[in-house]
Order: structure tokens, then sequence, then C-alpha cells
């Protein structure tokens, strides 16, 4: 998690730079579509429904703020990975390709009516290549080999409409390497979510210059594994919506997903009465 640590860091540093998203009149149309009906889980969480809210008129997504949970790593029954899936909220789930579950998290989590984007291996500027996960994105391969692997891993995760890094401090501020991937996500028709690993991104640049839709990660809420961080982080997340109309935030499953699962099920019901809870698609300007 040192990474993760580093980007933190840089958040706070660059707070004032952060993007303030706009919800428009075209993606509200979509979201009203989406919501018309709401599923239930299935056999792998038997007996029980999700009760996700229901939007009912224009003026009721108009008049209150909108958050995106983005929660990562999922595809490798990791803890915390149920709980996350069972939030009375739409999430969006970030799920790594070619692991053991990846597939089943993806199907799962777009029956229950969450939406489901490819969390992508891609080179640090440090760690452990162990933490990356089977078919990451190195600065040292081709661009043949990088369009190759992210085709792959798109094709790997069933439903997804999007993409994230995962790690990636390195390929995130390499241009050429961006262009590649980039190239791959427009074709798909699919959005990038720069998760902000490397405060010095070139995601944003690229992203203009081919013509991808990208919005941008603005706060972890797991950088450290303890619930009082977490509950301090969405403090952050809460306070950001002072000042600006959504808000982006990641969690994970995994080594500390139980204490953000816990959180988030404590912290969610009590905003759900002011906050509109997204999915990364609904931010999205085309």
């Amino acid at each position: 998690m040192r990474e993760l640590r580093n980007a933190a860091k840089g958040f706070n540093q660059h707070r004032k730079a952060r993007l303030e998203l706009k919800i428009s009149a075209a993606v509200v149309a979509v979201l009203i579509a989406m919501m018309a009906c709401v599923p239930t889980i299935g056999a792998a969480i038997p007996n029980e429904q999700l009760n996700l809210p229901q939007v009912t008129n224009l003026q009721a997504i108009q008049d209150k703020k909108s958050v995106a949970i983005v929660i990562d790593d999922f595809g490798n029954k990791m803890k915390g990975t149920e709980l996350m899936l069972k939030l009375p909220v739409h999430i969006t789930v970030a799920v790594m390709p070619f692991l053991q579950t990846s597939v089943a998290d993806a199907k799962l989590a777009h029956q229950m009516g969450h939406e489901v984007i490819v969390h992508m291996p891609m080179e640090p500027k440090s760690g452990k290549a162990s933490w990356l996960g089977p078919g990451a994105i190195l600065s040292s391969q081709s661009d043949e080999e990088i369009e190759k692997r992210i085709r792959t891993a798109i094709d790997a995760v069933p439903h997804a409409v999007g993409m994230n890094n995962h790690m990636g401090s390195k390929i995130t501020g390499d241009k050429r390497v961006m262009r590649v991937v980039l190239r791959v996500i427009k074709e798909k028709g699919m959005y990038f979510l720069d998760s902000k690993t490397n405060y010095r991104s070139v995601i944003g640049e690229v992203a203009k210059e081919i013509g991808v839709p990208v919005v941008n990660n603005q706060i972890f809420l797991d950088d450290v594994y303890s619930e009082s961080h977490v509950t301090k982080q969405w403090s952050k997340v809460l306070d950001q919506l002072k000042s600006s109309a959504a808000c982006i935030t990641i969690g994970h499953v995994g080594a500390g997903g139980l204490k953000t699962a816990a959180v988030l099920h404590r912290q969610v019901p009590q905003a759900m009465k002011d906050l509109h809870f997204v999915r990364i698609s609904e931010l999205v300007k085309r």
C-alpha cells in the first residue's frame, strides 16, 4: 500500500486542482432509464434482496450532490467482497482480470445492479512485481504487446464498461504507453478512471488528445488499514462535496476490506437522504 500512501500525500498537496464533476442532463436521462428496475441478488447470496434507491424525477438528482464509490481488487476471493456487494447503493466494482473469481465477481456485481470495470495491473515506480497480478502492463513492452494485453483483459471481465489502473504510477506517467491503452478504450466505447496513484499522471492530457472520456479519483478511503482512518477519509468526501457537485472515492477489498466495508455500511445509509450515489458512468461526459 506504499503507492496508495504516496498518492494520498499527493492529493493533499494538489487538493485545489481536483476536478469538479458536473452531471449533464443527458447523463441524468441515462441514469433514470438504467435504474428503472433493480435486480435481486443471485444464488451466491441467497434469500436476500438488494434494495437500491430509485430515482423518481429529475429534480431529485439536481437537488443532491453525487458520490461514486469505487471498490478495487475484486477477482481473488478477497476479504470484504460480499459485504461490499451488499451495500445499499450502486457502486462501481473494479475487477482484476485473470484471477480465480474474476468472472464470477463481475457477473454477480452486474446482476446486483453495480457497474463493472477492469482493474488493470500497471507497472509502478516502486513496489513488488508480485503485487501486480497476471497480465500487467509494463513500460518495457512493445505497443503491440500492450494493445494485446489490454484487449485480452477487457475480454476477461464480463460486463466491463470502463477501466482503471491497479498501481501504475510509472505507466500513468508514460505518454507512449497510455496512448496505446486509451486507443483501445476509445475503440471499445469505454471510459478510463485515473486512480491517481501518480498525481503527475498524463492520462488526462492523452485522453483529451485521443478523445476518450476520463474521470479522476479524488480520495482514497483506505490507504491506511483502520476503521478510524477510513472514517476520517469519508469525512473528507463529505467536505469535498461542500464545494463540488460530485466526488469519486476509491476503497478496496482485501487486507483491509472488512474494515472499509464496515465503515461504509455505517456511513452510507446515513448519507443516502442527502447524497445521490452513482456509478462512474453517470459522471462521465462523452
